[in-house]
């Protein structure tokens, strides 16, 4: 079991593997349409992808976080 201080980290891997998969296999189909190899191409799409994505998220979190502070209110 990975320790609760690492589940920030943890919530950026997935959400950041989970979306990359989406992005690039919706890209990939549109890029290539229904092919015989359409399963291996978006897994090398995926996977460069993710090593993308998953910085930018670090990236990017501590802004989007602060911006939501900034966009909502306390009940």
């Amino acid at each position: 079991m990975i320790p609760q201080k690492y589940g920030p980290q943890l919530f950026n891997l997935i959400l950041s593997g989970l979306m990359s998969l989406l992005v690039s296999g919706i890209s990939t189909f549109h890029a290539i349409g229904l092919a015989s190899n359409l399963a291996s191409i978006w897994l090398t799409a995926w996977l460069a992808a993710w090593l993308f994505a998953y910085p930018a998220v670090l990236m990017v979190a501590p802004i989007t976080r602060k911006a939501v502070q900034l966009l909502t209110a306390e009940d």
